[in-house]
């Protein structure tokens, strides 16, 4: 694949040779997966009654310093052909699942491309969902256009300041934002089949212990600009994996700072979201990363 010969797949752009070497995210030219399983965990119009089809691909090519599925950021998982992609994704689509659900795919778009096309001319007939940390090229997500029907995407940061110290990412605000851009316009508002969504855009907004006034600008620029075409999922699901070296994101999000954000997006206009309830802060949550169903 030519587009591997000098990667400027994600907004990195190492241009190294993946053939021969890797860059920032560590992925070489070979397809990685870590887990390919239906997840129950999503928001209710993508995991539904019978689950999502999700395949978690190994690497990543933001590496926030807090994630969660570190495990696989740190590249966990097994190398698989495009064809066993394919056959994965109607594997998946055979357990009744509501989509293939494709998480940190950034740095495979051209086997992504590939594989769904295989899987499409050997009866994959589900919605694809990409799900990704939103650091994004345009040129990718225009790549994109016919393969896939819905983006599930972060919205990580406003300020750069943050950007910078939490992901290594100083233009994470510019580049995410004309990724969403490009994003709507390519599948445009939401639609649904009953309670599924088949194709439209949710951005989730993840909060972060201490930064509550910077997930306000997030959701002020994301309803300005798109007012309810988009759904907006508000996460308070941070769960610290392991003692960092900032000391305040060493905790957990606390109820009232969750609550605050949620009436500051209801008072400004919001009104297509997703919230979440209970102890969803919890290792529990976390997928169990075995390589099953690769």
């Amino acid at each position: 694949m030519k587009e591997l010969l000098c990667c400027e797949l994600c907004p990195r752009k190492c241009k190294v040779n993946r053939y021969e070497s890797v860059g920032f995210c560590k992925a070489s030219n070979r397809l990685a997966v870590a887990l390919a399983s239906v997840h129950m965990w999503e928001e209710p119009c993508i995991s539904g009654v019978n689950g999502s089809g999700t395949v978690f691909f190994s690497y990543c090519n933001l590496k926030c310093i807090y994630c969660q599925n570190y495990k696989i950021r740190d590249g966990f998982g097994k190398k698989i052909s495009i064809k066993r992609f394919s056959n994965i994704c109607l594997e998946l689509q055979n357990k009744k699942v509501h989509n293939i659900n494709l998480v940190t795919p950034t740095h495979y778009v051209p086997h992504i491309i590939k594989g769904i096309r295989q899987a499409r001319q050997k009866g994959l007939s589900i919605p694809v969902v990409y799900n990704t940390s939103g650091y994004e090229n345009v040129e990718t997500i225009n790549k994109l256009d016919k393969t896939v029907d819905i983006y599930l995407t972060d919205f990580k940061y406003y300020d750069k300041y943050y950007s910078i110290k939490y992901s290594n990412a100083p233009n994470y605000f510019e580049v995410a934002s004309n990724a969403l851009d490009a994003m709507y316009k390519q599948v445009g508002s939401p639609k649904f089949v009953g309670k599924i969504l088949t194709r439209g855009i949710i951005v989730r907004i993840l909060l972060l212990p201490g930064l509550l006034e910077d997930a306000k600008k997030i959701v002020n620029y994301l309803y300005c600009k798109y007012k309810n075409d988009i759904y907006i999922s508000f996460m308070n699901q941070y769960t610290p994996m392991k003692k960092l070296k900032y000391s305040e994101l060493n905790r957990k999000v606390c109820e009232n700072e969750y609550n605050e954000l949620i009436d500051y997006a209801y008072d400004i206009g919001v009104r297509n979201a997703f919230i979440q309830e209970g102890n969803t802060a919890s290792e529990s949550f976390i997928p169990n990363f075995d390589k099953r169903g690769v």
